[in-house]
């Protein structure tokens, strides 16, 4: 085989650049992104030749730059973040942005952000203001604290707040919440890079009252308890109340810290599921100072929300790390709108997201997997065989982590190709569709796929199989 006639059948990059398809593209996107893209297609092609020994694919290659060309701009202008179908039953999916928004959320954001706001502006003084009071009274009114503020993950909210009451100082925490979260985020590190000094009672199944107590010395400046979201442990095991370490931690004249995680503010056992402290609850029990996430059964944007006594809270406020760890007008806004919605409990399960997935019932998510069974099975079920079956969805983000509420997922299972084929497929459509493999089978769990959803999965479907 002649290499070399092979090398003179490469299209000029002038010759290229001319052609209409070429022309298109450099009018919908920057010329010099199309001729990087040219030029990165002859390369290609002149390696491929050099290695490659059949002319039928050397012949497809040179036939088929332009195509190849045209697929290279579009992954170039295309974005990388987009929606997706959350066919998963994973209420709470980390990689798949955790809590949804609102549609009526969005659009308060878009309406606010699109023109200049009030973000740091008093417009009562007419003077400068703080981010944190357009939402501090009502959840102050929700939570019975006394101060809020928020930053920008329950992380940061942790850190910052150790680094501001407790640096160089002694915190007693029980050795059975010295967690590990996601992206090896540990309680011990943080106290580390806080400045604080981990005193560690009791053990890993068991802490006492006393633990505490014989621990407390004049270095000591708080009790922190962590609550277990993301993991139980169950069977012989014992710790302290809140209200018994609130009581012992005011007697010595030193606050009680809480991170209790997922951020519930309604009693989720009216739903169906078990029990998971209410950020209420801790504030009731005399807790000093309480965070939490956003993003997770709050069902609000990513932020880590602060609450507690109103002394402590704004010597948090002017600790340095909390302009580097302070939200963005993007979150303030969504975050208030999230806390309007629980001034009254059935409206925020009514309106937000993540609650309506917890609270969807059965007979509902029945009615839509039968829709998308119904508009499918006559249409693929000579290449893929398809069923309505009962499954387990879970709330996810480290939120009650042994919970499991039931549902009902439609099972597909591809004739003309394998189940990871498929999955891939769906994955890279325009807008992805994620769903599991349950032996061998391509499952969508209808617990997690939004309203209008149903039609873009069975054109999605149908398109494939055809």
């Amino acid at each position: 085989m002649d290499k070399k006639q092979y090398y003179r059948s490469i299209p000029k990059i002038d010759t290229l650049m001319e052609t209409d398809e070429i022309k298109i593209l450099s009018e919908n996107c920057s010329r010099e992104y199309v001729l990087e893209s040219v030029r990165k297609a002859t390369e290609d092609l002149r390696e491929y030749i050099n290695v490659c020994d059949s002319e039928e694919k050397i012949n497809k290659r040179i036939e088929t730059i332009i195509d190849d060309i045209s697929k290279d701009v579009k992954l170039l202008t295309s974005f990388n973040m987009k929606r997706v179908i959350n066919g998963t039953g994973t209420i709470l999916h980390t990689n798949l942005g955790r809590a949804v928004i609102s549609e009526e959320i969005a659009e308060r954001v878009k309406k606010t952000i699109t023109g200049y706001s009030s973000l740091e502006y008093d417009l009562e003084a007419g003077e400068r203001g703080l981010r944190y009071s357009h939402f501090e009274k009502i959840v102050t009114k929700i939570t019975g604290a006394e101060s809020a503020m928020a930053v920008n993950n329950n992380a940061g909210a942790v850190l910052l707040i150790l680094s501001a009451l407790a640096k160089g100082k002694e915190v007693v925490v029980s050795r059975g919440e010295l967690v590990e979260i996601g992206g090896s985020f540990r309680v011990p590190d943080v106290m580390a890079q806080s400045g604080g000094k981990l005193v560690e009672v009791g053990t890993t199944n068991k802490t006492h009252l006393f633990d505490y107590e014989n621990a407390i010395t004049d270095e000591t400046t708080a009790l922190l308890k962590v609550h277990t979201s993301n993991y139980r442990i169950v069977g012989f095991t014992e710790s302290v109340s809140l209200e018994e370490l609130a009581s012992l931690a005011h007697k010595n004249n030193i606050p009680v810290i809480e991170d209790i995680g997922s951020g519930v503010l309604v009693d989720l056992r009216k739903y169906g599921l078990s029990y998971e402290p209410t950020v209420q609850e801790s504030i009731k029990a005399g807790v000093d100072i309480v965070c939490f996430s956003g993003d997770k059964l709050l069902g609000g944007p990513q932020a880590g929300i602060i609450v507690g006594k109103k002394h402590l809270i704004d010597k948090i406020k002017k600790h340095p790390l909390t302009r580097a760890l302070r939200i963005d007008k993007f979150t303030a806004i969504a975050l208030e709108a999230v806390f309007h919605e629980y001034i009254d409990e059935e409206r925020a399960v009514k309106n937000l997201p993540v609650l309506k997935l917890i609270n969807r019932g059965i007979k509902d998510i029945k009615i839509q997997a039968e829709e998308l069974y119904n508009e499918l099975y006559p249409v693929i079920k000579d290449s893929c065989d398809i069923s309505i079956e009962s499954c387990e969805s879970q709330i996810g983000g480290g939120s009650l982590p042994l919970e499991r509420i039931d549902s009902l997922a439609v099972y597909f299972k591809p004739k003309t190709m394998t189940t990871a084929h498929l999955e891939k497929q769906l994955r890279h459509l325009e807008t992805p569709i994620i769903g599991r493999i349950v032996n061998d089978s391509f499952i969508i769990d209808l617990r997690t796929v939004l309203e209008g959803e149903i039609n873009l999965i069975c054109e999605s479907l149908k398109n494939i199989f055809e």
